[in-house]
């Protein structure tokens, strides 16, 4: 028999690593982050860390995280530097 589906959605985060290439992570689930060498390559080894992860947590009989409604946003801060 096989086990119900569910879809779930996360926010993850592309963040260009200084030696090329793209770190990944997600807050929703800790830990859980890879990297690529572009931008397809990244999503895809993210979008296999997230089974994985999920995966994992369903064997051993724990709770799947739903992300909460997040939001993204840029602070500017003026700052006075020695000339």
């Amino acid at each position: 028999m096989k086990g119900r589906r569910k879809v779930y959605s996360y926010s993850v985060f592309y963040d260009a690593a200084p030696e090329g290439g793209y770190v990944v992570s997600l807050p929703a689930l800790p830990g859980c982050h890879t990297q690529g060498e572009n931008l397809d390559e990244a999503e895809h080894n993210i979008r296999e860390a997230i089974a994985a992860y999920i995966e994992s947590l369903a064997a051993h009989g724990d709770a799947i995280p739903e992300e909460a409604r997040s939001f993204h946003g840029i602070v500017r801060i003026p700052v006075s530097l020695p000339a």
